[in-house]
């Protein structure tokens, strides 16, 4: 790891992200400077108590109320409470020279080329050559954000993608641009995995970047599949929950909790800048997303989405599950299928999702069909959005908290074998996959000397996976005796 030190960070934009960011940054010990914009006009409780523009705590308002409703976020941001203490609020008029005295400036304002490019025009004034200036955007091109900066200012930017909510979600994307130096990009990928506790995965600057773009595919994929098959809110997200590996919040519930209008803006954008994807289809929203969307129903930040909590019998909250044909809310039902009952004994998941994916009920089908549309669609981005097969794994699974990545559960199902039923469903993967099988090919993953090495498509061999120098992972040594 270079010699460069982060001993202080200014996070510029104190919306959910920035101000999370900003929290996990002091959680580690650093001191963080947060910013945002200064109002431009008074409220009328500012206007009543005689305040004018040019008072601090005014001044400071927009950037004071975003940090004091993420400190009372759940789940909290802080490790400790007094951890809000290494955060000091500002905003960009009166502060922004403070930039100057930061090692490392992360961007986090609005999604707009135009705003960021302009602030990043003031950026280039108070920073101190040499020192790190990223962006968390999820969807604006990072190239196009760096574009007639200077050239200390292009080596040391890229772009630095955390999942929300960033003390909880392992991911951060490292995207960087031709210009960015690789001294910084290896950088950033470690200082990330050791000091931030993420899983740093470097991605291509493509549309939604690696893990947006397959999970949100798997998502509005498997929404299609639902109105095809008829399935209800609950019995996908019983299918699609801790039975297979994902976190409870399973789907729908998920989508309430990220916002179904940052669903669809991702894919709204992978579908407008992706021509050339054959899968592109999937990024329409179905009729009932569509609705939801026209009725402003965006999950818990709404209050309804595809779930909505009113007061049942008795005073007491009852969670109401939106029916998907009728675009009523509904008591939840209870779910229940041959497939989930025959593995309620099997505890290891890579002997469960077999059993799952071998059903002949209609959760066996749905299992079969999302698979293998989403089996297909990853084969696909090799080499688009990434060059290597973990890359794509650790993405997705660190992102959107799979135990598993895609291609891993495809190797479980057996390559060639669930290749065959992808086939039958219409589902054919890349090329490559034919080859990799005809090569006598089993396995996307292998061991070699304490290492794992992981199938490389452009070579056609096989290669240590990238990082994990300092790690020993037991998988590798299982068929070494230790003690017996």
């Amino acid at each position: 790891m270079s010699k460069r030190s982060i001993k202080q960070v200014a996070v510029l934009g104190s919306g959910i992200m920035g101000s999370r960011i900003a929290c996990h940054f002091a959680n580690i010990g650093l001191k963080v400077l947060l910013l945002d914009i200064a109002p431009d006009k008074l409220t009328d409780e500012e206007a009543k108590a005689g305040k004018s523009l040019e008072d601090p705590a005014v001044r400071n308002r927009i950037v004071n109320t975003s940090f004091q409703n993420t400190l009372k976020a759940n789940p909290a941001p802080l490790y400790r409470k007094s951890f809000a203490g290494r955060i000091r609020t500002g905003n960009f008029t009166d502060h922004l020279k403070d930039i100057a005295t930061c090692d490392w400036v992360l961007e986090a304002v609005i999604e707009n080329i135009d705003i960021k490019r302009s602030l990043f025009e003031q950026v280039e004034r108070y920073r101190k050559p040499g020192t790190l200036i990223t962006s968390n955007t999820s969807g604006i091109p990072i190239h196009l954000m760096a574009q007639g900066r200077s050239e200390d200012f292009r080596k040391h930017f890229c772009g630095t993608h955390f999942f929300n909510p960033p003390r909880y979600l392992r991911l951060l994307e490292i995207i960087p641009t031709p210009d960015t130096d690789p001294v910084i990009v290896d950088f950033l990928m470690e200082y990330g995995d050791r000091f931030l506790g993420k899983t740093t995965v470097l991605c291509k600057d493509t549309p939604a970047f690696i893990a947006n773009r397959i999970g949100v595919f798997s998502i509005m994929s498997l929404f299609h599949l639902v109105e095809q098959m008829g399935l209800s809110v609950d019995e996908v997200d019983k299918l699609t929950g801790p039975v297979l590996g994902r976190p409870k919040s399973a789907t729908f519930r998920t989508c309430d909790v990220v916002g179904i209008d940052t669903l669809v803006k991702v894919a709204k954008d992978v579908y407008d800048r992706c021509p050339e994807d054959a899968a592109r289809d999937a990024f329409q929203l179905p009729a009932y997303v569509s609705k939801l969307v026209e009725n402003k129903w965006f999950g818990d930040k709404t209050v309804q989405g595809f779930y909505k909590k009113v007061k049942g019998a008795g005073g007491k909250s009852e969670i109401l599950s939106l029916d998907l044909k009728t675009l009523e809310y509904i008591p939840k039902a209870k779910v229940k299928f041959a497939t989930l009952d025959q593995t309620k004994s099997i505890d290891n998941l890579r002997d469960r999702i077999p059993v799952l994916l071998k059903g002949t009920d209609k959760a066996g089908e749905f299992y079969r069909r999302s698979f293998a549309s989403l089996f297909q669609y990853i084969s696909y981005r090799i080499p688009e959005v990434s060059d290597e097969i973990y890359r794509i794994d650790q993405a997705v699974a660190a992102g959107f908290g799979w135990e598993m990545g895609p291609f891993a559960i495809w190797e479980l199902l057996g390559v060639k074998a669930f290749t065959d039923v992808m086939k039958s469903l219409g589902h054919a993967p890349a090329p490559w996959v034919e080859q990799f099988i005809s090569s006598g090919n089993q396995s996307f993953y292998r061991y070699s000397s304490g290492r794992r090495e992981c199938y490389d498509v452009a070579s056609g061999t096989f290669r240590q996976e990238g990082g994990g120098a300092g790690l020993v992972l037991l998988d590798a040594h299982r068929s070494n005796v230790v003690w017996k």
